[in-house]
């Protein structure tokens, strides 16, 4: 029987010393794909503008953008606005910008949560060429300054409260004349403006001015910037990445490929997708994109990720995109749910996950009987219409992939993206449900494997190529915005782009992604430590809600800072004559650190984790790790240099007690 190979080698391409050959998917042999026809087949989508216009011919009116009007601090209902409707705003609003003084090629800012004006905004930026830039929501005032002045932005579309903080800042932001508040704001706003020489002026004030005094689309080709995406980086000054229609369009376009081979889903107007990953990264961006180009619907969150959960009730999306965070959440509370129940719940839910697991062998998602007596209560957690679960911004457990699979009986699939090709890398395929792989490269770009000899990973390593990956092709973006030293560390002179990422090939020519090559540091003893890799097994442990994993290269050993899981660690309390305590003060108690470090030790054993890689020290904290409180990046991915120096204190205390 012949193995089914997802990737093959280029043909024709030279042995080069130091780096395995370049691989394609197995769809795309002889040409990477760069643009897709449209659904009448009479025009061929080259730019999100095309894109956007191919959502609206395929929705014949249907509904497209909707958000839960806030009324008395309740709520409501979505309400909706329809493809056609939200193409007259977007043709309105593009103008009334031209009548600001917005010329096509020319930077503008968006500062906001997302939201319908948000996606509005963008859209007319693609309409009339305009050069959208995100700003962070929750970016630091350094970086604010940075990305403004640098772009030398004039107009920025920002919500009332980002407003006030872009007035706060004006005297380090001289180009920014005009800002365009989306929603209602008061009149103070337009007072404050006036005295600092800022123009205030609303978004539906724009929009009918556009209305009123239209102006002809200047529509963009291929080769013209979309966006210039900031990365939010863990450390130093942002870099803006810039990304041209191609970029995203090449990315689309591989999607609808895959979907012609049964391979990935292509969304219709029976499709909903909940927008709450920040629409500030290509990743939330390159999701709508192909969204609106199967014209599907976008409802938006209320703005408050704790009460993500209610709106997904509410929406009752059949598509849910989001990061191994939540996932990992959502996978220890069913968990510990099911333990502290025990009895005949935990009975049945085992069963029934042991007959679904294995199931999963065979292909197969669905079971009549489990998914209707045992699965449906955790279904109803998504809002119980959930088809297909995306994963994305970081590597997912095997264990909590099979958990998806079996509890939402859904296609779920893992994506492998970065800012710099517009999050278009690779993808799981659809029936493969071979956990711990990204798939093959997407179908607009090639990969190879590069040896990184200060890591023991080389493209002859046995039995499977090693390497930082590359990759080379149309989501490939320009280069980093003024930044020619930046561009050229990562983007070499013939179109290969470096990633910063370890993965090596399957037996199938699929990626698996074992290592960071920055993220990596040395133990004295000369041991390479993975800390993510440690992390995503610690998260998984049910006392913990977060860890932060950390050795010091003249130390032999590990140390951490967790967060206790709050039910759990209550769960606990109860068991152990502590339930009179709060989760404060638990956090404080020393039988509780003494607890989590065995069981973490134990865990990490059982785990495959090797000694070197088991923690011996811990500090034991409440205060979660948020982009609040500037421990994670917009992308909930630990800032691990500000972590370092924000606990720099108990690190060196840990070390202390060990020695």
């Amino acid at each position: 029987m012949t193995t089914q190979m997802y990737s093959i080698e280029v043909a024709g391409s030279p042995n080069i010393p130091g780096e395995g050959k370049p691989r394609r998917s197995i769809l795309c042999p002889d040409k990477l794909v760069q643009s897709y026809q449209s659904s009448k087949g009479n025009s061929t989508i080259t730019t999100l503008y095309e894109n956007f216009l191919e959502g609206v011919q395929r929705s014949e009116g249907g509904q497209f953008l909707g958000y839960r009007p806030i009324v008395n601090g309740v709520p409501q209902p979505y309400e909706w606005m329809s493809y056609s409707r939200v193409q007259e705003r977007v043709t309105h609003f593009g103008a009334g910008l031209a009548h600001l003084g917005l010329a096509p090629s020319s930077n503008f800012g968006i500062f906001s949560i997302n939201r319908a004006e948000w996606t509005m905004s963008e859209l007319a930026g693609y309409m009339y060429n305009y050069t959208s830039v995100p700003l962070y929501d929750t970016l630091g005032v350094s970086a604010i300054e940075f990305i403004v002045n640098q772009t030398e932005m004039q107009i920025v579309i920002a919500s009332g409260d980002k407003a006030s903080i872009l007035l706060n800042m004006k005297s380090a932001l001289p180009t920014v004349k005009i800002i365009v508040v989306m929603g209602a704001f008061d009149e103070a706003l337009i007072i404050e403006g006036q005295e600092l020489g800022v123009k205030i002026v609303a978004w539906t004030e724009v929009e009918r001015s556009g209305l009123d005094n239209p102006v002809p689309a200047t529509p963009p080709t291929s080769e013209d910037t979309a966006t210039i995406c900031y990365t939010s980086g863990t450390t130093g000054t942002p870099k803006g990445a810039v990304l041209s229609h191609k970029n995203f369009v090449a990315g689309i376009s591989s999607f609808h490929t895959l979907a012609k081979h049964q391979k990935f889903f292509i969304p219709s107007v029976a499709d909903t997708h909940i927008s709450y990953l920040p629409l500030a990264h290509v990743f939330e961006r390159l999701c709508q994109a192909v969204m609106i180009s199967g014209a599907a619907r976008i409802g938006y969150y209320q703005g408050d990720t704790l009460k993500l959960l209610d709106d997904v009730a509410v929406l009752q999306p059949t598509i849910f995109v989001s990061v191994p965070r939540l996932f990992n959440r959502i996978y220890d509370k069913v968990l510990a749910g099911v333990k502290a129940k025990g009895g005949i719940a935990a009975f049945l839910f085992n069963r029934a996950y042991a007959a679904k697991k294995a199931n999963l062998r065979r292909g197969i998602l669905e079971h009549a009987l489990w998914d209707r007596l045992v699965f449906g209560a955790i279904r109803a957690r998504l809002g119980g219409k959930v088809k297909h679960i995306v994963s994305g911004s970081a590597p997912i457990s095997p264990d909590v992939i099979d958990f998806l699979r079996i509890c939402f009986s859904a296609d779920v699939y893992e994506g492998y993206g970065q800012t710099e090709q517009a999050a278009g890398l690779s993808m799981s395929y659809k029936g493969d449900l071979t956990p711990g792989q990204v798939g093959p490269p997407q179908l607009c770009v090639e990969v190879k494997l590069k040896d990184i000899p200060a890591m023991n990973y080389t493209s002859q390593d046995k039995p499977f190529s090693r390497g930082e990956i590359m990759l080379r092709g149309n989501s490939v973006f320009k280069g980093y915005y003024k930044a020619p030293k930046q561009t050229e560390e990562t983007l070499e002179t013939d179109g290969w782009a470096s990633t910063g990422d370890v993965g090596q090939w399957d037996d199938r020519g699929r990626l698996v992604l074992i290592d960071r090559v920055k993220n990596i540091f040395k133990l004295a003893q000369g041991e390479y430590i993975a800390p993510e890799k440690i992390e995503s097994i610690l998260d998984k442990h049910p006392l913990v809600a977060q860890v932060f994993v950390y050795g010091h290269s003249l130390k032999a050993t590990l140390v951490g800072i967790v967060v206790p899981d709050a039910e759990t660690l209550k769960l606990w309390a109860n068991e152990n004559a502590l339930k009179d305590k709060s989760y404060e003060e638990l956090c404080a108690v020393p039988l509780v650190k003494e607890t989590l470090l065995k069981e973490l030790a134990a865990f990490g054993r059982e785990s495959d984790l090797k000694g070197f890689e088991i923690l011996k020290n811990i500090h034991v904290t409440s205060e979660q790790f948020s982009i609040e409180n500037d421990l994670l990046t917009p992308t909930f991915k630990l800032k691990r240099h500000t972590a370092k120096e924000r606990y720099e204190v108990e690190i060196e205390r840990m070390y202390a007690e060990i020695e």
